[in-house]
């Protein structure tokens, strides 16, 4: 009977937070689902049409321009956040003077809003910007307009999310550090290993959990990317930094087709998966525990 008052007593604590998990996370999943197999526009009423909306994706340009540059967007901000992350973490290790303002400053981009940080640097990539001031400043007498061009709005974003996120990673990876016996470092430099050796052999396999798990975060976290697109561009100029979130936005809230958001997002999910699970079978054979 007492086990039972204890049961209770906990289950009344978990109860405010188990139905907030009902009501605003398994139920809007399941009805995101059901939705995916209907066409409806939030006013007429929900009509059954199977797998058309997953059909409709294969022949959605738009669709495919979007997938297309959320994987460029992926292939290029994930490696170069980790490994700037690497360096910085190296950085933030030694212990000099000031050190820890140093940590401090490169983690307050991560928890700056996305949308302010957004607005702040379109502001920055304009014509007369601070960013086109410093390029004619070195010489660079007509320096593009990034953001109206289609060939590098795009990498600015990318240049933006980068700026942001590398303080997440590198303080994840500062930690990482802490945990690397000291005694292996010592080990190394009795057998004659340099720096460079060191960090090869020792460093890096000592921060390949960390390494992996930015890594998973990052792509997961790639895939998801909205505000800074919402803010910067919204999708333009043309669709040259339309990616998935934002056309599933888009789709669902300008244009009134839940539907197709919604099958839109469980193929967004399922690629996500895949990614995930590719990513857990090969870390067997570089990551070190």
């Amino acid at each position: 009977m007492l086990r039972f008052k204890h049961y209770m007593i906990a289950y009344l604590f978990l109860a405010p937070s188990l139905v907030g998990l009902l009501v605003f996370v398994l139920y809007p999943i399941l009805d995101s689902l059901y939705l995916s197999f209907t066409k409806w526009d939030g006013l007429t009423p929900i009509k059954f049409i199977g797998l058309d909306n997953y059909r409709d994706l294969l022949t959605d340009d738009t669709f495919g321009i979007s997938l297309r540059n959320n994987i460029y967007y992926t292939a290029v901000t994930v490696p170069l956040t980790v490994v700037i992350s690497i360096l910085l973490a190296l950085v933030m290790n030694v212990k000099v003077r000031g050190i820890k303002a140093f940590r401090v400053l490169y983690f307050f981009p991560n928890i700056t809003a996305s949308i302010a940080v957004g607005i702040i640097w379109a502001a920055m990539f304009t014509q007369y910007g601070p960013i086109n001031t410093i390029l004619r400043l070195f010489g660079v007498s007509d320096p593009p307009i990034w953001l109206a061009s289609t060939s590098l709005a795009l990498p600015a974003v990318m240049m933006v999310s980068i700026w942001k996120s590398v303080g997440y990673s590198a303080v994840i990876l500062f930690a990482g550090l802490q945990g690397v016996p000291r005694q292996l470092y010592e080990a190394a430099e009795l057998d004659g290993a340099n720096r460079f050796k060191q960090f090869l052999h020792v460093t890096l396999p000592g921060l390949s959990p960390v390494i992996f798990f930015c890594t998973v975060t990052g792509i997961i976290g790639s895939f998801q990317v909205f505000d800074t697109v919402m803010a910067m561009t919204q999708g333009g100029p043309g669709r040259s930094t339309n990616v998935l979130v934002y056309y599933i936005y888009n789709t669902a809230f300008q244009n009134y087709r839940f539907g197709s958001a919604s099958a839109m997002s469980y193929v967004l999910f399922i690629i996500i998966l895949i990614l995930t699970l590719i990513q857990l079978r090969v870390q067997k054979r570089w990551v070190t525990y």
